[in-house]
């Protein structure tokens, strides 16, 4: 057995495309090179293809073998069996324990960052070690499964092999009987199902019947945005798993699913279009032939929809055969980006793309006929993420089905590295294409207030301010309030300037009805602008706990109250002040600018960002002079890390992309 790094796999495929190249035909090309591939263990993969000629003599399965095993190159597994499995091992102990999730989180952290650190590293691939009764044993229940479940029956055989064939879901996934496991736990429901229940036995039915009961017996937490440490990958720590990411309960559902013959695959993208995280999930092919995602892991119905307010620039399938398309450009581009083998490109099977030809800047030299297609990115500031590739056309950087409604740029290879080459562009929502051109030839002043676009949730939440009203009183139940203020919009001051005809003792932030309060700060300030520090207080439905949160300087904690009307949030100053001023802060997603922050912006000078300045924001508003055409960037030194590229028009309308 020959351990290897994933760096290492790339020869494989170098090998495969020179294979493949020869006169056979490609199916048997590529069988051909896998059994080489297989080494010592390549007698293991002739017994699997002797066992369907001789022994269970079935044509299907003989040629399922075949696609196993032409595809297997490339899908790698931890080399240190022993250690995997004492790994496993010790992770079920912490999972099945009566420890709470976070001790369980927490200690399967450590002991992944100290004594299995290196298992990830030290991978194998499967032709290597795979075994014919493993083999045998996911070919045989996969059709079992294909042929006698009714709702397995109209799968074609190409969506057979893709969909439920597989002899795992993710990489470095054990070699163990999974689907045998994934019944046993998880199969109660199914294995109840009345004959002659039709709606029952669609695959929509079974689906949810099988998610529904899933979802019940792991309750799942989301504990990590990722997963952290070595993933938990047997069948028995996937099924004692309950906290993880996302990943992980989709890999399970897809694991869960394929065992009973629901035809399921993990589709993803690596950014969203306008954030930098990505996100996986599964999705599977319903009884009328129609794809059905589902927006999350195992916690929502396929049938809530799928993300209807998110943009996406790139969707691919995780697959166990591989992409041809990769697998030509690995071996021929001389700037070789690591793009899996085994992740389709199926952003058209959710929306409509374009296929865009950019125009690539003048003078540049580049030495390969490959270009790239890219986000703008945070990284801990404004970067690029490749999501693409595409070929240079009649001098024109050309790229496949891209999502639109999203800003790009193409970059290309110099020799040494990766440059951008041509404008940022915008594929706008009908298709076209609109370049974001820089131009220096003058300045403008521009007002920034935010350094990341507002999602429909904030927008939602800050309109909740609309019709608020400060009012002051002499009496604590405000029966006799004089109104100073009336919110009419969101684009309100930093600080509010009030003129009472004389001081007051009770001052107060009236929320309007349907609002159920909804702010998340509040300031009062005297005539020397010092902040006014005394009781807080409410309506009586509120409690002290909500009072708090108004006035304990966090923006992302709320004063809300579990009623729509007739809610407010105040102070009691002791005795007659004179107040000259309030902040109102609505809630939001802290990504809006806040005094005494430190920002620098950045415009996109033609080839690379550029700093217009460091600033200590006073207000909730930041002033710069910038060129007259540019793309811009806030970063904000002193908190968060949601950050996009925005355009100011030439109306003073902010763009966000």
């Amino acid at each position: 057995m020959n351990t290897l790094s994933k760096k290492a796999i790339k020869a494989l495929f170098v090998s495969f495309l020179i294979v493949a190249s020869s006169g056979c035909s490609k199916d048997t090309q590529y069988l051909r090179y896998a059994l080489n591939a297989a080494g010592d263990n390549k007698s293991e993969l002739k017994a699997v293809l002797k066992h369907y000629r001789t022994v269970d003599k079935d044509p299907q399965k003989l040629k399922a073998a075949k696609y196993l095993i032409a595809n297997m190159p490339g899908h790698y597994s931890y080399a240190d069996t022993a250690k995997a499995n004492k790994y496993y091992a010790v992770a079920l102990k912490i999972l099945t324990s009566d420890r709470d999730m976070f001790w369980k989180r927490d200690t399967i952290q450590k002991i992944s960052a100290g004594e299995f650190s290196n298992m990830s590293s030290n991978i194998v691939p499967d032709v290597e070690v795979i075994t014919a009764d493993y083999l045998i044993y996911n070919i045989d229940h996969a059709f079992t499964q294909w042929r006698t479940r009714p709702w397995a029956q109209q799968l074609s055989y190409e969506e057979f092999c893709e969909y439920l064939l597989p002899y795992k879901v993710v990489e470095l996934q054990k070699f163990d009987h999974w689907r045998d496991t994934m019944i046993a736990h998880f199969g109660d429901s199914i294995s109840r199902l009345p004959a002659d229940n039709e709606q029952c036995h669609t695959i929509y039915g079974v689906q949810e019947i099988a998610r529904n009961e899933l979802y019940w017996k792991m309750r799942p937490n989301i504990l990590w945005e990722t997963s952290n440490g070595c993933p938990l990958l047997s069948a028995e720590t996937m099924v004692n798993m309950k906290f993880g990411a996302c990943t992980d309960y989709v890999t399970l559902a897809t694991a869960l699913f394929r065992s009973i013959g629901i035809p399921t695959f993990i589709d993803g993208i690596k950014h969203w279009g306008r954030g930098f995280q990505g996100h996986t999930w599964y999705a599977f092919i319903s009884d009328n032939g129609i794809l059905t995602p589902t927006s999350e892991d195992i916690t929502t119905p396929a049938s809530w929809g799928f993300f209807t307010y998110e943009r996406f620039p790139k969707i691919t399938r995780s697959s166990y055969s591989i992409d041809k398309r990769i697998l030509e450009y690995r071996n021929n581009a001389k700037y070789e980006y690591p793009f899996s083998y085994f992740k389709h490109d199926v952003t058209d099977n959710y929306f409509r793309t374009s296929d865009v030809k950019i125009k690539i800047k003048e003078g540049l030299k580049l030495k390969d006929k490959y270009v790239y297609i890219a986000l703008f990115h945070n990284n801990n500031g404004p970067t690029t993420s490749i999501l693409d590739f595409g070929r240079i056309k009649n001098g024109m950087a050309c790229f496949e089905k891209m999502g639109r409604e999203l800003m790009y740029i193409a970059m290309g290879f110099d020799g040494i590295d990766l440059i951008p080459i041509s404008d940022p562009f915008i594929i706008k929502k009908d298709g076209s294409v609109e370049y974001v051109e820089y131009d220096n030839s003058a300045t403008r002043k521009v007002e920034i207030r935010r350094k990341y676009y507002e999602s429909y949730n904030v927008v939602h939440q800050r309109r909740k301010i609309l019709g608020a009203q400060i009012q002051c009183s002499d009496n604590r139940d405000f029966r006799d309030a004089v109104t100073l203020y009336t919110i009419e919009t969101t684009d309100i001051p930093n600080r509010i300037k009030l003129n009472a005809p004389r001081p007051y003792r009770y001052w107060r932030y009236m929320s309007p009805d349907g609002s159920w309060g909804n702010m998340a700060e509040l300031a009062w300030f005297d005539e020397n602008g010092d902040k006014l520090s005394r009781k807080g207080i409410a309506n009586a439905e509120a409690g002290q706990d909500a009072i708090d949160r108004a006035y304990d300087g966090n923006l992302l904690s709320n004063f809300e109250i579990n009623q729509p009307d007739g809610n407010w949030i105040g102070m009691d100053m002791g005795k007659p002040t004179v107040v000259s001023s309030v902040m109102v802060i609505p809630r939001s997603d802290d990504n809006d600018v806040y005094p005494g922050n430190e920002y620098e912006l950045f415009y996109w000078n033609g080839s690379r960002w550029k700093s217009s300045g460091f600033q200590i924001a006073t207000e909730n508003v930041l002033e710069y002079d910038v060129p007259v055409k540019c793309l811009l960037w806030l970063r904000n030194y002193t908190r968060g890390r949601d950050e996009r590229p925005f355009i100011i028009r030439e109306d003073g309308k902010v763009e966000w992309w």
